[in-house]
């Protein structure tokens, strides 16, 4: 009896690159390769070249979007789970979601449009999330030509799909996936071998998030009826422009959202920062070595904590960067680190993008749906996250799936202590493209000092 359900799988994750083990092919018949020039299984015809013009308002607004989209499904994280500190990477959802939108049609693909808050559709959507990755890619390169000690930037993205052999995919949605995503389709027989795949697949993101994120996906994840995995990864290590001498981090209190108070380890410095305070709430930007990425703590007034993160959207968050003024000061913050399994679907769900998660779904522009006989719908949308701040800098790495399912005024100087719930963000400065975001309520939590 035919299965009654197949699977095609989105997964998008955070940080480097690295070898593969054997498992699926490419389509010349040698392994998985992620398309490095010393890869031998390289596919060819996979270079990115974005033969739509994107200018500098394009790239503007889809960064716009995506901090919405961010901070919307923070908010909605945050409602479900109030006293627990979150960690999601939005772009590296949205990018995954956009190519998943790619092969999306009808009112599936309108509400995924506006649950994402994609400003743009079909071609000029996807360069302007491909010239953005090129605008990552030169920032790191010019990061890397700074002279500091260790490893001072990496920044890296990457793109591939996975594929069930022989099935009919649609040659448009290939060529956009390959033109503006540079990822390139390798063959799989998850039929046969859904094991070898999975492995596979789970070794492409431990590469890439340089053993961050092990075994994204469970052993029982794939198997035969499984079709399709997209892949995205980023890995982000950065050190301060500014590091925190090591001797001034001391343990002082924290207060937890829920009052309790606990001592964490507390960084602290004095330099010159991008700082600003507002209406009581205080923002202070702390760049990484090339002065392009920063991450931005926002400090809300005490006993507004909850009020101001539910009414923080793009355009407040943007009026409120540009507050910010260089400006001597002095700043406490605690070293943290957070681990986060998130199931976003029903979230999405509620954002308007329903029709995607249902029986109706029309994820025909992926394969020829006639020929299999098969609808295709999203099930689940699974990110985990992990971020690690301290003295010297910053590492931080995401993993999302998205699995879908087959049918029948400023202080001068200032001094600011983060001893309380605090939200924060990793942009990239020049394209206002949020990397990562975050929401600290009780930093004494996932720290093991």
């Amino acid at each position: 009896m035919a299965p009654t359900r197949r699977r095609v799988l989105a997964l998008s994750s955070a940080l480097a690159a690295g070898t593969l083990l054997s498992g699926c092919l490419s389509s010349s018949g040698s392994p998985a390769s992620d398309g490095s020039e010393n890869d031998p299984g390289t596919l060819t015809g996979t270079e990115k070249s974005n033969p739509v013009s994107t200018d500098e308002t394009a790239i503007e607004t889809l960064a716009r979007g995506n901090a919405e989209f961010g901070l919307t499904l923070l908010s909605s994280l945050a409602e479900e789970y109030p006293k627990e500190n979150q960690f999601l990477s939005p772009l590296s959802a949205s990018v995954v979601l956009a190519m998943t939108y790619a092969g999306a049609r009808g009112e599936t693909r309108d509400g995924m449009a506006n649950a994402l808050r994609f400003p743009y559709d079909g071609e000029p959507l996807h360069a302007a999330f491909g010239e953005t990755a090129e605008r990552l890619e030169t920032t790191a390169e010019r990061a890397d030509t700074e002279e500091k000690q260790g490893t001072p930037f990496q920044l890296t993205t990457a793109n591939a799909i996975w594929g069930q052999e022989d099935y009919p995919w649609r040659e448009d949605f290939l060529t956009t996936l390959r033109t503006y995503y540079d990822a390139g389709l390798h063959v799989c027989d998850f039929e046969g071998h859904a094991d070898d795949a999975t492995e596979t697949i789970n070794a492409w993101v431990a590469d890439r998030t340089d053993g961050k994120i092990s075994n994204l996906l469970p052993k029982t994840t794939l198997d035969a009826r499984t079709r399709l995995v997209l892949t995205n990864a980023i890995y982000f290590r950065a050190t301060w422009a500014s590091t925190f001498p090591e001797a001034n981090t001391k343990r002082r209190p924290f207060t937890a959202l829920d009052g309790t108070e606990s001592k964490v380890p507390m960084m602290a410095q004095s330099d010159s920062f991008p700082y600003a305070a507002v209406d009581g709430h205080r923002l202070i930007a702390l760049p990484y070595v090339g002065d392009e990425v920063e991450m931005v703590v926002l400090l809300p007034r005490e006993g507004t904590f909850e009020e101001f993160a539910a009414s923080l959207s793009a355009d407040r968050l943007a009026t409120l960067l540009g507050e910010m003024e260089r400006t001597d000061g002095s700043i406490s913050l605690p070293k943290f680190s957070l681990e986060s399994s998130l199931d976003l679907g029903a979230t999405l769900s509620d954002l308007g993008m329903s029709r995607a998660f249902s029986p109706t779904a029309d994820f025909s522009g992926m394969a020829d749906t006639e020929e299999t006989g098969e609808n295709l719908s999203i099930d689940s949308v699974l990110q985990k996250c992990v971020i690690d701040v301290d003295e010297n800098g910053t590492e931080a790495a995401a993993a999302t799936a998205v699995e879908v399912g087959v049918t029948s005024a400023p202080m001068n100087p200032f001094e600011i202590t983060v001893n309380r719930p605090f939200l924060f963000l990793i942009r990239h400065e020049p394209t206002d493209t949020v990397l990562f975001l975050g929401r600290v309520v009780d930093a004494a939590a996932g720290r093991s000092e």
